[in-house]
Parts: structure tokens; sequence; C-alpha cells
């Protein structure tokens, strides 16, 4: 399949504003599957344009992220073809480092090239990123990275400029601690190093599971790195990296949003594939709040009734993840009692609120710190998806509400989500995807999903 294939396959709107209508209150039974990781997938993308061999991603899941960035590829001259849930990527033809505005600004992600071009083609311009409008994601930590490489890196007009002086144009290994664990910069560290000369080592660094994936990948194509998954990790360049066949993680947010679709409708479900380790500091939460949980090596079944409030902060893993802080207050709007969530990664990570209240959760905000008082139901309404895990959190509290919920911003949960609607559907919710709310009257709307 060519890449332009990849368009059929992933969810597109047919128009600039679609909804997702919503019939809450049915309990959910049955199994879900987990589609591959989307935050593993991108980066292992841009990874692929450190060689010029081909690298097979398998468990690629069919977002608009993963479109965005297979064109970003094609863009420098890399072929993309899809092939069911595998990507081929071929480098060989990798002309340009510079990566286009209009995709880095639309995608966040597209910023990661930075890396592998500068370490495969000595320079590489990318422009500042742009996506979801969460807060302040500065690239500092990138760029001070670079510069420790021996990269001359400035940054005119928005756009970022690096360039490896001197003949040969080679990165050099050297020390490099980062002031804050990103995981962002932990990944364009590494994949500077992997073909730089001698030894890199980055302090501090990120301790995600998709920072682990990011080296499982690296190693298969032949580089030299250890440590990830912990602080500390060192890279010994090497002169090149060979082709690979690599499967992508399961996608551990995707997997929490789904167990939560299951505590909220106060059901039991199991999520397939679950890697426990990855959700560690959520499954610990959703324990608290009452639910029970049984693993069964790929799998993890949900059983969920009384739901107790829970407090919790969002932290970098191994700690409370902010991708789901967003989700897991929806839970713990429907929860007894009174839970406090404080979000310590994104100052603007909490814009969902206001649309949860217009449900009828009682929600008072104070600074970064939101104080939810469990109420005895939510009311369907119509709410704003303002960004990815936010549009998640407002499709949660439809399927726990009473009457219709009518979610917009849909253009952020297709970046996230395979299919998410149909999963639900397959176990048990009631929600159809619209093109506008005129397309059907809503009397005979509710009676369709009544049924």
């Amino acid at each position: 399949m060519s890449y332009s294939a990849i368009h059929a396959a992933t969810p597109t709107p047919e128009t600039p504003d679609p909804q997702l209508l919503i019939s809450g209150g049915r309990r959910l039974s049955g199994e879900v599957q987990v589609s591959g990781a989307k935050n593993s997938a991108l980066v292992l993308m841009a990874a692929c344009l450190l060689t010029r061999d081909t690298v097979r991603l398998r468990n690629v899941p069919p977002l608009t992220d993963i479109t965005g960035m297979g064109e970003m590829l094609t863009s420098l001259g890399g072929r993309v073809s899809r092939d069911g849930d595998s990507l081929d990527l071929d480098g060989s033809g990798i002309h340009s480092a510079t990566a286009p505005y209009e995709l880095v600004n639309s995608l966040r992600a597209s910023f990661f090239c930075i890396g592998p071009l500068l370490a495969r083609m000595g320079m590489a311009k990318v422009p500042l990123p742009g996506g979801c409008q969460i807060g302040t994601r500065p690239v500092i930590e990138h760029v001070k990275g670079l510069k420790a490489l021996g990269a001359q890196v400035t940054i005119e007009h928005g756009v970022v400029t690096a360039v490896v002086p001197g003949r040969g144009h080679r990165l050099t290994g050297s020390r490099i601690h980062l002031d804050c664990p990103s995981v962002g910069a932990t990944e364009t560290l590494m994949m500077a190093a992997v073909l730089a000369d001698g030894e890199t080592v980055i302090d501090n660094a990120a301790q995600e599971p998709e920072v682990i994936d990011l080296a499982g990948l690296l190693l298969a194509m032949g580089a030299r790195v250890r440590g990830a998954g912990t602080p500390t990790i060192t890279i010994v360049g090497v002169d090149r990296l060979h082709g690979a066949d690599y499967a992508v993680i399961p996608d551990r947010i995707e997997a929490g949003t789904l167990l939560l679709a299951a505590a909220i409708t106060r059901s039991q479900l199991r999520v397939t594939p679950v890697i426990p380790e990855h959700l560690g500091a959520v499954l610990t939460k959703l324990e608290e709040a009452g639910c029970t949980l049984e693993p069964d090596g790929i799998g993890l079944t949900i059983k969920a009734d009384v739901i107790q409030a829970v407090d919790l902060r969002t932290q970098p893993f191994p700690g409370f993840p902010t991708d789901l802080q967003a989700p897991f207050m929806s839970l713990l709007a429907t929860a007894r009692g009174t839970s406090v969530i404080t979000e310590n990664i994104f100052e603007n990570r909490l814009q969902h609120v206001a649309e949860l209240q217009r449900m009828g959760a009682a929600i008072r905000m104070q600074s970064n710190t939101a104080f939810i008082e469990g109420v005895g139901r939510l009311s369907g309404a119509p709410v704003q998806g303002t960004d990815l895990r936010a549009s998640a959190a407002m499709v949660l509290a439809g399927l726990a509400a009473e009457g219709i919920t009518t979610v917009r911003g849909l253009e952020f949960l297709d970046r996230g989500y395979a299919g998410l609607e149909d999963k639900l559907n397959a176990v048990g919710a009631s929600i159809q995807r619209v093109v506008s709310a005129a397309d059907a009257p809503r009397t005979s709307l509710q009676a369709s999903l009544a049924a």
C-alpha cells in the first residue's frame, strides 16, 4: 500500500466540525484491544532517518499524527508505505535537512527530526514545534544538549538551525545533564548521539517506557545504548546504523483510558495488551479508588462498583502521567467524597474543568490544583475537547452521563486514539459519529441511540 493509502486507514473527519453523540448510562463488558503507542511510534519513525536502509515498524496505530509524521519524512526525501499495521520507512533518498514549517507547526513530535538529521547530515533546520496548546514546552534542553555534542545552534524567526562545524560533520560524545527529565530532549539527544564520535552520557534522563522503546529500536539498528529506563543513559557512537524490524509497545495512555472507561461506567472489562509496569501509578490509584484489577499475562481485567475519592499529582514517569490526568478527573467527578488533583507538568492542562462543570461536575480550582467533589450523576451536555486528552475525558464523562452528550474537538481525539468510539461500541457503549448536529433531528437521534 502506498503512503497515500494511509489516509484511508486513518480516522479523518469529513468536515471541520464532526461530533460524537454519546448516550450515557450503559455498562461495558467483554474485551477491548489496545493499539500501538502513538508517542512511541512517532519518535521511532523519526529514528528511521538515521539509516539509509529500510526499517519496518509493526503495531503502528492509524492516527492523524502518524500520517503527519509520514508526510514529514516524505518531505525530507524518505519513502513511507503501510501494510496493515506495519510501516516500511526507506531513508535512502533523504536529501533535505529542512523540515517544512506547516508540518512542524501542526505536529510537535516532528521536532524530533532535528536529532537524527543533525547526526546523519551534519545540519538541520527545524521550526519551533506546535501541537496541542496545553502549555509551554520549551526546547531549551534539546538545544543545550545538541550544543554539548558540538553543534552550533541558533534560533531565529522561529526556526532552530543546528550545524556540525568542521570536516566530517560528525558530532562528538559528551556528558549532558538535563535540568528536568524531558522525554523529548532525552529522545532527541539519544538519536543525535548514536552516530557521534565517542561516548555520550545523559544524566537526569527521562525514564518513560517510550524512551526504553526508542533504545530497543536503536539497538536493533546496531546502536550501542545502555541504561534506558534509568536516570543515566550511556551511548557509544557507531559509524552507521542498519535496517530493522521492530514492534511498537502497546499504548499505555490508551490502555489507561479504556480502564477508566470501565471504571466510570462501573463495569467489568478486559483490556489487552497491557504492560502493568508502564501503568504502575495509574493502577495504584484505580485500586485506591475501589477497582479490582486482575492481570493475566497479556491483559488486565478491571471490575468497578463503588468509586471512592483519591488524590493524585502528575509527575514524570514512574509518577502519575499528565496524559491521564483529564480522563481520571472525569472518573473522580463521579466518586464518593472529595478528590484533589494537582497538575505539575503543564500549566494549561486543566481547561477540561469548565467542560466537566457544564455536565454537572462539582470542581473548584485553585492555581494548578482542582478540588473535585463527587456527584451522584453527570448530565449530558454539549462539550468541547480542548486538547487530545481533554477530548478523551469528555468521551468518558459522556459514557457515565444521563442523556445525550455531544463532544466536539475530534481533531484532537483522532490524533491519539484509533477508532475509540468503535472500540467502546463493541463492548456496549452507544456512540455515534456525525458530521454535524443537523445530520438528524434531536428526537430521532435520541431514539436511535437508546435503541
